[in-house]
């Protein structure tokens, strides 16, 4: 691969990437969109049903589904939002965060047991690139 690097050249090797980490992220038995919205709770904090439906690409009938069965697993709870009180927040609870940390978990054990096949100049290569993938994805995140 060029240093000039397109798009179309990452595009094929971040989905086979995306799709691994999705394979192999199964702590907590919860969806791929669960697991975004208790990802998200964890970094961010409580937030609405509105604004989940909106960051993970669903409707807000499918987010409240989606709260509700979190809900019933205690991985969530809602509460009252001290901003405006008409308003409920979605946050995580304990439960949610110990999910969350085993599937982050697994993935690491996974990606690190792959590392270790590699040679050193591939292992020196990806963490080079590592802090430029992070600019990459806040690039997008930031637009």
């Amino acid at each position: 691969m060029s240093a000039e690097v397109t798009g179309r050249d990452l595009a094929p090797t971040m989905e086979r990437l995306v799709r691994l980490v999705r394979e192999v992220s199964t702590a907590g038995e919860v969806s791929t969109t669960g697991a975004a919205v208790l990802a998200r709770l964890g970094r961010l904090g409580g937030q609405r049903i509105t604004d989940l439906a909106r960051a993970e690409g669903v409707s807000q009938p499918a987010m409240t589904q989606l709260v509700n069965r979190l809900e019933q697993d205690g991985l969530v709870l809602r509460t009252s939002d001290s901003a405006d009180r008409r308003g409920v927040l979605v946050e995580t609870t304990d439960r949610g965060r110990e999910v969350t940390t085993a599937r982050r978990t697994q993935r690491a054990e996974v990606l690190e047991a792959a590392l270790e096949r590699l040679d050193g100049a591939d292992r020196t290569a990806i963490a080079a690139a590592l802090p430029a993938l992070d600019r990459l994805v806040d690039a997008v995140l930031d637009s």
